[in-house]
């Protein structure tokens, strides 16, 4: 997920008048906090982390008041909370009203791979992880995408899980604004856990949406017409996160993640089975994690390689360049890039002693390998190439030992050859 809580989901959620939580930002005075609790008898503070940071009831992470006392102290408790999971750090709370209600749902809209459509998944025993229900309690119904997702789908869904007959026409009439919303604006999962089943002033249920995932796709450009801020998208604050992911709104993927801001091997992935061996092979070795496939432009290639080595370049031992066999992605324009960014790196900043791996295979690879090499001969750096006929695994085994081998005595050797 890249998108949770309802800061920012309650601002998608207007778009299509779907009914959501009150919700106040981190940035919400004790007046306003106070009038919150006065309305709606107890507000729930739930710490803001980036990314689909999940769980956070289970793991203590959720507070609730009913008086601005408790609410200011759960603030303070939770304003920089780290998560167990891992190490995402909270950057400020939401106070979010209560809702009462009897009844709750999960919903969530998503791209099928059993089913190859989208599929809405619907259970009236919300408010749970879906892993915890049986399989009788949950419907999946996959629908035609020209048609999107109708009421007919939802009553009959709920019809058949023998949902109360007072929840079915409110949410037949509302969820299918959420196929609006997922369809127009680039989204490839969407996810409302829980929709509290909430009686208006006359008694009427109203489903009120009371926690918000989404997940987009980034080369879909309709995303952008959302205006989101572009740190959204960030795991982390970190500027070489933040440089990358302005170029999120061009073709192609470019997915990163900081591992170890000392690590020695810097490492342009293309392809998330690629992305997923390297990652867990070189470890804390490895000063990112990335995707760069997706066939980039020579000109987003080139400024993705720019930053890259404008952030990493200089402290690695290896610039270790990975992926998979490609189908589509033109080797030659990616290596070219690449290329060019090594030689403005080496005229911008200062030439570095660093040793290129490389194991790559696909279309163009050896006209592609032919002006990497001629590039790197160029700047005197040592280098060993390897194609598509060679294991993944044993290209990164052998990043790692060149790593090795010069932490010990390699970088003293390069800087003395290359006269640094």
């Amino acid at each position: 997920m890249q998108l949770t809580g309802l800061l920012w989901g309650g601002k998608l959620l207007r778009r299509v008048e779907f009914p959501c939580a009150d919700v106040l930002g981190p940035e919400a005075s004790v007046d306003e906090i106070k009038d919150l609790i006065q309305k709606k008898g107890q507000v729930f503070i739930k710490p803001i982390f980036k990314g689909g940071v999940g769980k956070k009831g289970k793991s203590g992470l959720i507070g609730k008041a009913s008086d601005i006392a408790t609410a200011l102290k759960e603030k303070e408790r939770l304003y920089f909370a780290v998560h167990p999971a891992g190490t995402s750090k909270a950057d400020g709370v939401t106070f979010e009203g209560g809702v009462p209600a009897n009844h709750e749902v999960y919903f969530s809209i998503s791209e099928s791979t059993v089913f190859r459509a989208p599929t809405m998944t619907i259970t009236h025993h919300g408010g749970v992880d879906i892993e915890e229900l049986p399989k009788n309690k949950i419907k999946e119904v996959p629908f035609d995408p020209l048609t999107g997702l109708k009421s007919f789908h939802v009553a009959n869904a709920l019809e058949e899980l023998g949902a109360p007959k007072e929840i079915i026409s409110p949410l037949v009439q509302n969820l299918p604004k959420l196929w609006t919303l997922y369809n127009n604006y680039g989204l490839n999962i969407l996810e409302l856990n829980p929709i509290r089943m909430s009686p208006d002033s006359a008694g009427r249920l109203v489903p009120v949406a009371c926690d918000f995932k989404c997940a987009f796709d980034i080369d879909d450009p309709a995303w952008k017409r959302l205006d989101l801020p572009p740190h959204l998208f960030a795991s982390d604050y970190s500027e070489f996160e933040q440089e990358i992911n302005q170029l999120r709104t061009y073709q192609g993927q470019s997915d990163v993640f900081v591992i170890n801001p000392k690590g020695t091997i810097t490492a342009p992935t293309f392809g998330g089975g690629a992305n997923a061996l390297v990652t867990e092979l070189l470890g804390e070795r490895a000063t990112i994690s990335s995707d760069f496939g997706g066939n980039p432009p020579y000109a987003k290639m080139l400024d993705i390689s720019k930053i890259v080595f404008k952030y990493w370049l200089g402290q690695s031992n290896v610039f270790f360049i990975i992926g998979g066999k490609a189908n589509n992605t033109d080797i030659y324009e990616t290596f070219r890039a690449m290329a060019d960014a090594l030689r403005w790196y080496f005229q911008t900043y200062k030439p570095v002693p660093v040793y290129v791996v490389v194991g790559r295979g696909g279309p163009n690879l050896i006209r592609g390998m032919a002006y990497l090499r001629d590039t790197i001969e160029s700047l005197s750096l040592p280098y060993r190439f390897f194609g598509f006929d060679s294991a993944m695994s044993e290209v990164v085994n052998y990043a790692l030992k060149v790593d090795q081998w010069m932490e010990k005595e390699g970088k003293k050797t390069l800087k003395e050859k290359m006269g640094i």
